[in-house]
């Protein structure tokens, strides 16, 4: 089989297996891309989406949103060649000196300091941390204190310091505060990693693709 045949056979197979789900269409196809990322069906029973994630992050997309991330394994494994049919772009300068020099002024991990570095570009962008609960955090301390706006977290950190806790901070973000209610799609739980960031948005990449 072709490489494209033996993807779409492994999405038949994991919406056959998955079963009854209360899923939207556009949402059923995030949740199949981090199943089959993972080969782990638990992602169908801990992944959570804010009520306009889906349409913020492909109208975002569709206007060529710059998707800012936290690692650069998540950066690589993004259709940049999709991305750029929009006019967008991603961006992660963990590695730069000035972020470098940031993170041990400020006392942050460096992937909260290019968080921090790159607030402007944050906003109205997507930000994909898949790795550091630490730049998810950052990123809510940039709502909450700066006035920065994404158009949507895709927050799935993973591990077992501070990876939960980040996740249920950005579900819990805009409790009594409208003004912080930034849309979101992240899972519950340690379970996450660069590989379901990458397919999230990969995912919103290809309905960003199709006709509206």
């Amino acid at each position: 089989m072709l490489p494209h045949e033996i993807e779409r056979e492994s999405f038949r197979i994991i919406r056959a297996e998955l079963g009854p789900h209360s899923f939207s269409e556009a949402e059923l196809a995030v949740v199949v891309r981090a199943i089959h990322a993972t080969g782990d069906f638990d992602f169908a029973h801990i992944i959570r989406f804010h009520p306009e994630a889906i349409a913020s992050g492909v109208a975002a997309l569709r206007r060529g949103a710059t998707v800012a991330t936290d690692v650069a394994m998540v950066q690589a494994g993004i259709a940049g060649d999709l991305l750029a049919r929009f006019g967008g772009r991603t961006l992660c300068d963990i590695r730069a000196p000035e972020v470098y020099a940031l993170a041990q002024a400020a006392g942050l991990t460096r992937s909260a300091a290019a968080m921090r570095r790159n607030a402007a570009h944050l906003h109205a962008g997507i930000v994909a941390i898949g790795n550091a609960p630490t730049a998810l955090l950052e990123v809510l301390r940039l709502v909450r204190a700066e006035g920065i706006r994404p158009a949507l977290i895709v927050g799935v950190p993973v591990g077992f310091v501070n990876a939960a806790e980040s996740k249920d901070a950005l579900m819990q973000l805009a409790d009594g505060r409208p003004e912080w209610d930034v849309p979101y799609i992240t899972t519950v739980g340690r379970k996450g990693g660069s590989t379901v960031a990458v397919a999230i948005v990969n995912a919103l990449l290809r309905l960003a693709a199709a006709e509206p």
